[in-house]
């Protein structure tokens, strides 16, 4: 379970900053569709338009395609970049911290105590705007678990990346179990479907006053995580090699539990459980460009904010009558893509 350095530093073969405008020019794209596109279409030019008279404080238009665009579908949009960019970035650190290039947040139960903390809060009826609302009872559930997982792998001394794995997931079954229970006590059925529909993932709830603590928190941690790349690689070799070229292991491995809970724990709050995206990003940008984290990290960044857009896109314009849970696509599309890419490299003996 520590890894194949093989497996998780393939040599990749795009060029980073090719990759990274033509991953840009197409997160505009996606941006401007999923903003057009709905119940009531709006030309690509009058989506800038609106966000252009928005920006520059020029009058807005009289009329519904301002509210539409503005209020309604462009907080949104954000919101499914930032979380996806975020999802990139953690599932890239997590498969750093265990050596594992398929592992994610989910595989060391920091998402399932995030999911906790927020069913608890709405089975309670416990509202985002109170001092034990949505994203503080999800950050708390996320950071509980944390060090619930990290204290039992710590246990004797040491550090084991299996111990690690074997212990997230043990209690993220757990947290999971108790998830179950709580939905089960809701007490209504309605509450009962909102909670599962939000276990599934959604963003129907993003505004823009929803924005600032995720867009803060994914800065943050990108920023974080870019600058401890070389670490990054050097835990990806081993703790011996690591502290041979002069890496605090112990201390890296403990910030980057850290930080990884934190992020975790902000995205699961407004976006709920998002299943695959943490996991695949990373895996697919490793595969294109190998595996050293100073490049690696931006791109899945970008790749994630990409994914996640055109998703919640699908998500919201394929039915009629109701909005996809986005774990519903992610697991779809998302499942023969890396079967599909773990064929191919276990064919070509990588």
């Amino acid at each position: 379970m520590q890894g194949d350095n093989r497996t998780a530093e393939p040599r990749g073969t795009l060029p980073p900053g090719l990759t990274a405008a033509v991953l840009g020019v197409a997160l505009v794209a996606a941006l401007t569709a999923a903003v057009a596109w709905g119940s009531t279409t709006i030309s690509p030019g009058e989506v800038w338009g609106v966000v252009w008279r928005r920006l520059s404080g020029a009058p807005a238009r009289s009329g519904t395609n301002d509210l539409i665009v503005w209020q309604l579908r462009a907080p949104r949009a954000l919101l499914a970049a930032l979380v996806g960019a975020g999802l990139g970035l953690v599932g890239t650190a997590v498969q750093a911290l265990v050596r594992n290039p398929l592992a994610d947040p989910y595989l060391l139960g920091i998402s399932s105590g995030a999911s906790l903390g927020a069913v608890a809060a709405i089975v309670l009826g416990i509202r985002a705007g109170s001092a034990l609302g949505l994203s503080g009872a999800a950050f708390a559930g996320a950071l509980a678990a944390f060090a619930l997982v990290w204290t039992v792998a710590r246990r004797g001394g040491g550090f084991a990346p299996l111990r690690l794995v074997l212990a997230g997931v043990a209690i993220g079954q757990f947290l999971s179990g108790f998830t179950s229970y709580l939905v089960l006590q809701a007490g209504d059925e309605q509450r009962t479907q909102g909670v599962l529909f939000w276990l599934m993932g959604s963003l129907g709830g993003a505004n823009w006053d929803l924005l600032a603590v995720p867009a803060f928190t994914v800065l943050a941690a990108g920023l974080w995580l870019q600058a401890r790349a070389r670490g990054l690689n050097a835990l990806l070799m081993g703790d011996e090699t690591a502290a041979g070229v002069g890496i605090d292991v112990t201390r890296l491995r403990r910030e980057l539990f850290t930080v990884t809970s934190v992020l975790t724990g902000v995205l699961v709050a407004v976006s709920g459980a998002i299943a695959f995206v943490a996991l695949m990003v990373p895996h697919v940008c490793r595969l294109l460009l190998g595996g050293d984290h100073r490049r690696l990290l931006p791109i899945s960044a970008l790749f994630g904010a990409l994914l996640l857009v055109v998703v919640d896109t699908v998500c919201r314009t394929a039915m009629d009558t109701q909005e996809l849970p986005i774990s519903v696509v992610t697991s779809f599309v998302g499942a023969p893509a890396l079967l599909y890419l773990l064929d191919r490299r276990l064919g070509s003996g990588s």
